[in-house]
């Protein structure tokens, strides 16, 4: 096993260069205004009371028994973590060695304030599945992801939320979406597709987890995870949220570039014809990383990337945020829909972009609770990608975001240092 640096959840403004005639000015500015208007930006402040009520100790706990159940999963032994680290350690400026503590290994929180003034970002799909496996038989290196999420106001973890995930396959193809530049655009059978899609139940930790791939990539944009939380929703016999969706915060999860080259050398990544967009060209993130440490932290399962990844994030969300969402589909009995609501905009290769997130602050509880279950009555129409206007509201003042300010579907968000 080794240890190394992985991923932001950098939750910017979106990427301009994967919306053809976007301006990144105007996004970069839009950025800085939120960033000057934040209280807090990350969870430094929350750090002793996490480690004083025994949360920082139960996740060192729980990564660390997540990645023996991962290695026991693939026939690897059950080893001492010292021992594992004396095969193999990391020998970057981190400079850990075989005398690293597990509780350093495993205690980071690394993390972000994700705030709701953006749109959830290319081709989310209502009606998805509470699941943790989300591969869906989809090849590529495996992943285990452990996502934290704290009250920022209380420093509390937040139970009994719903956190949703969902990122593209190893050759760039979200499932669940018909559009020019995702993948086979003439392919309708891609929208009853659900891999690499699902929810997860915070338990009493704040601490939802999931098994997937690492995710490839496509033009325009660097490789990503897009996460969203619902706070006021309801679990449906038929196991999703249904399509009445309300979220309170999402942003996105980026990756270690050493990490993504490597991933980007093994089968089927390297099939990819797609441009690969490095982290050091995307003009947001690095403007983000002059300021914050973008960074969380991940082990190999075994001695090289085919032994797959676990990987984990805690992240600060404000429990009085909410905004009803408006998907570019959406997933019933009968397979996926367009959603023929959601406007029209622009998004990766072509036509086709991120649905709307009209946020609101103070939402009465309850008000996200999904009001319809999938069924296979909802007509069909135009099968491509979507997008709705997105308006914020936030301290009693309500603005009209730019599409500059929310393409992408990234949150303005701050990492912990």
């Amino acid at each position: 096993m080794r240890f190394s640096s992985i991923a932001a959840v950098a939750a910017i403004a979106g990427l301009a260069q994967a919306h053809p005639g976007h301006d990144l000015t105007e996004e970069i500015l839009e950025r800085r205004q939120f960033v000057n208007s934040v209280h807090r930006k990350d969870l430094s402040h929350c750090a002793e009371k996490l480690r004083a009520r025994g949360v920082e100790a139960r996740s060192i706990a729980r990564r660390s028994a997540a990645v023996e159940e991962a290695r026991a999963l693939r026939g690897f032994s059950k080893k001492d973590l010292q021992d594992v680290l004396s095969e193999s350690h990391n020998e970057s400026s981190l400079a850990y060695t075989p005398d690293t503590d597990p509780s350093k290994l495993f205690s980071g929180n690394s993390s972000c304030l994700l705030t709701p003034e953006v749109t959830q970002g290319p081709y989310y799909v209502g009606g998805e599945f509470v699941r943790k496996d989300i591969t869906d038989s989809q090849p590529g290196i495996d992943i285990t992801l452990d996502y934290q999420v704290i009250d920022v106001d209380t420093c509390e973890p937040v139970p009994d939320v719903y956190v949703e995930i969902w990122h593209c396959n190893s050759t760039g193809v979200y499932s669940g979406v018909v559009a020019n530049g995702n993948g086979n655009s003439n392919d309708e059978t891609n929208l009853d597709n659900t891999f690499l899609r699902g929810i997860q139940e915070t338990d009493s930790d704040g601490v939802a987890q999931f098994k997937s791939i690492f995710p490839g990539h496509y033009t325009g944009r660097a490789t990503h995870i897009h996460v969203m939380v619902h706070t006021n929703a309801t679990l449906l016999a038929n196991k999703t949220l249904g399509n009445e969706i309300y979220a309170s915060h999402v942003g996105q999860t980026f990756f270690d570039q050493d990490l993504i080259t490597a991933v980007e050398k093994t089968s089927p990544y390297s099939t990819n014809t797609q441009e690969l967009t490095e982290n050091d060209n995307d003009d947001i993130l690095a403007e983000e990383a002059d300021d914050v440490d973008p960074f969380m932290s991940y082990v190999y399962l075994g001695d090289d990337l085919n032994s797959g990844l676990f990987a984990w994030i805690a992240f600060g969300i404000n429990t009085s945020y909410s905004g009803h969402i408006t998907p570019a589909a959406n997933y019933y009995e009968g397979g996926g829909v367009t959603n023929e609501n959601a406007g029209m905009g622009g998004g990766p290769g072509g036509p086709g972009g991120p649905g709307g997130f009209n946020g609101t602050r103070g939402m009465p509880p309850g008000t996200g609770v999904p009001g319809a279950t999938p069924s296979g009555t909802a007509s069909s129409g135009l099968k491509t990608s979507t997008v709705a206007t997105i308006t914020s509201t936030g301290g009693g003042v309500s603005t009209l975001l730019p599409y500059g300010a929310v393409a992408g579907g990234v949150g303005l968000a701050m990492m912990l240092q």
